[in-house]
């Protein structure tokens, strides 16, 4: 700021000495305005608010020493400079009256010109560096109020508080006003389990111990944990003189914290029971194998018992990898629904046939009850057997042996679907109820079983549940008082029930579980039949043809659900054919399985790009093509 744009306020009833003192004073550049007295001086420092106030003490009207005091009093003027002048008065004691009287400094006159400019520069120096410290103070002030930490200012000994953020009120909820009266109050709020160690750390960090703490502040409702540090401030010959702290509020990282520390230990144990779950099929599978390699070749029986086990085995380890296979997806959000109408019966038969090996083996008594009329759900009719069916393995895997499962589906009021499995098994506690729908929840076992599973099925259950639109709840009265999990998914409305058309299938015979009606298509006759065979041996419903116009001419008219192109066939190949049908809605859904003898990544994203469910590398095994064929399994386009 230049010296232009300084006001100074010149009062003197002496008309010479006021006119002087104006041109010294206008001449250093300064602006500069008169009054010949005390009342015009208190009036025009109100307006005109000078920087300095250049004031004779002996005045006709007001004493220059009560024009002082009064300008210092006022809020709107007391930051005013004023320099007392007198020519009369100006021994020691003056001079003490004067500054006591509020003055900023005290000239006697004569003052040479020099002096005067001088005494008026050093007085807006020191009005500068004031101001910018009320200003630094201003923003610090600003800055601390306007933050989620809370600030402290104590003394060195930490007994007196100087200043306290407003966020103190929030984050102790208590009011700041508590501290004044008494510093120590921030302690009462204090977890009392963690009270005690606190306040000794606080008594050493004046004497700049370290002082960084975690703690519990109770507060209504619950804890809330903060971060509190302290550390010495110190002037600028390095001596501490008070002590600054820092308090921010980490309730959330702690809630992350505890979350990370419960994902670790689940991983933990997901990790050692996937490693468990994997080597108890493994161990019945290699000592099978090692039988059949022991024993004679005539030996139908024992050769037949360890072909057995060895089946049982892989299916088990198959669950286990489909298992993980839907935890892929849902983690990574690929996890699709082929949505369609949908009759509850099918699903339920489907679901039933998938638990009933389980139920069979711990010889459990199973009721089901279902209302005889039709009822419609716009669905994903595997996803909803599999969620079905994982709630009917899991009534049947926490139930001791010879108990009852009951899977009961019913009608609700409001437009949809209640099915509800019901066990008398080991139930579950109230501790465990509001978990067990996560990822690798495990319950307690049931006395007579190893424990076994995941973790995986419940949550995939409620998973799906929410991707129809429903819910599933689970409740227990408590251990060995059974459980029951609900399954709620809403209906279609019934004039859309009404006017849609009836399912293709329903113009064929009925199949048995798990069989398929499948549309054959090769070029190679004698490739055809043989698999033609071995499909209608595995008791599948077997249409053949050797080009795309047959095999469309038969998909009409049998409207197979599972179709297996050749790829290489002459005039329309097997990608064009499988474009062809999934542009017709009549096969938007139906299985779409390649036969080809190309095998190669490129070979298989080609397969995809045109529709294809599932590939087959030619001469495809047994096990392949019954696993392409079943209803459970996952279809090629929900992996992408």
């Amino acid at each position: 700021m230049s010296n232009s744009d300084i006001l100074i306020l010149n009062v003197d009833d002496n008309d010479g000495a006021r006119y002087v003192k104006t041109r010294i004073l206008q001449g250093a550049g300064f602006e500069v305005a008169e009054a010949a007295n005390g009342t015009d001086a208190l009036t025009m420092a109100r307006r005109l608010l000078p920087a300095l106030v250049l004031l004779d003490v002996k005045l006709p009207d007001i004493n220059g020493i009560e024009v002082c005091r009064q300008i210092k009093s006022d809020v709107d003027t007391c930051t005013i400079l004023v320099l007392q002048t007198s020519a009369a008065l100006t021994g020691r004691d003056d001079k003490i009256r004067g500054l006591e009287g509020g003055a900023d400094n005290y000239l006697a006159a004569p003052i040479e010109a020099d002096e005067l400019i001088a005494n008026v520069n050093a007085l807006l120096r020191l009005q500068r560096t004031q101001a910018d410290l009320r200003n630094s103070e201003e923003r610090f002030r600003q800055l601390t109020d306007n933050i989620e930490d809370v600030f402290w200012m104590f003394s060195l000994d930490g007994s007196e508080l100087l200043y306290v953020s407003n966020a103190y009120a929030t984050m102790w909820t208590r009011p700041a006003q508590l501290l004044e009266r008494a510093p120590g109050d921030w302690l009462d709020a204090i977890h009392a389990d963690d009270r005690a160690a606190v306040a000794a750390r606080w008594q050493l960090a004046g004497a700049g111990e370290p002082f960084d703490e975690e703690y519990r502040l109770t507060v209504p409702g619950g804890v809330r944990w903060v971060r509190d540090r302290a550390f010495l401030v110190r002037d600028a010959a390095d001596v501490p003189y008070r002590i600054a702290r820092i308090t921010s509020d980490i309730t959330q990282r702690r809630d992350m914290e505890d979350r990370l520390h419960a994902a670790d230990d689940n991983k933990n144990d997901f990790l050692a029971t996937l490693a468990h779950e994997l080597r108890n099929p493994l161990s019945p599978i290699r000592n099978a194998v090692a039988l059949m390699g022991e024993v004679a070749p005539a030996d139908v029986a024992l050769h037949q018992k360890a072909r057995q086990i060895i089946v049982r085995q892989v299916a088990h380890l198959s669950r286990l990898v489909d298992d993980l296979l839907d935890v892929a997806r849902i983690s990574q959000g690929k996890l699709t629904l082929q949505l369609q109408r949908t009759e509850l019966h099918a699903v339920v038969d489907s679901a039933l046939e998938t638990a009933q090996p389980m139920l069979e083996s711990r010889q459990h008594r199973l009721v089901v009850d279902v209302p005889p009329e039709p009822l419609w759900i716009n669905g994903d009719p595997v996803r909803l057997a599999q969620a079905i069916g994982n709630l009917l393995h899991n009534a049947a895997k926490f139930t001791n042996r010879g108990g009852e499962v009951r899977l009961q589906v019913a009608r609700l009021a409001d437009a949809r679907v209640s099915i509800s499995v019901h066990d008398n098994g080991i139930g579950i506690t109230s501790y465990n109820l509001p978990r067990i729908f996560n990822m690798f929840a495990q319950g307690a076992a049931a006395h007579d079983r190893v424990h076994d599973g995941l973790g995986i099925g419940l949550s995939l259950v409620s998973t799906l549940a929410h991707m129809h639109g429903g819910s599933v709840h689970a409740s227990s009265p408590g251990i060995d008082h059974g459980s029951t999990f609900e399954l709620i998914l809403p209906l279609l409305d019934a004039a859309a029930t009404a006017s849609a058309p009836v399912p293709p299938d329903t113009a064929h015979p009925t199949l048995a579980p798990g069989m398929r009606r499948v549309l054959l298509v090769d070029d190679n006759i004698d490739s055809s039949e043989v698999m033609g065979e071995l499909l209608g041996v595995m008791g599948h419903e077997v249409f053949l043809a050797n080009d795309a116009d047959r095999a469309l001419a038969l998909a009409r008219a049998h409207r197979p659900d599972t179709i297996i192109l050749d790829i290489g066939m002459p005039k329309v190949d097997g990608y064009a054919l499988a474009r062809m049908l999934r542009d017709d809605p009549l096969f938007a859904l139906t299985r779409l399985i390649a036969h080809t003898g190309y095998g190669s990544d490129q070979d298989r994203q080609k397969t995809r790009d045109a529709g294809f469910d599932f590939h087959l590398v030619k001469p495809a095994n047994f096990d392949e093509l019954e696993r392409s064929l079943r209803p459970s399994q996952v279809l090629e386009h929900e992996k992408k």
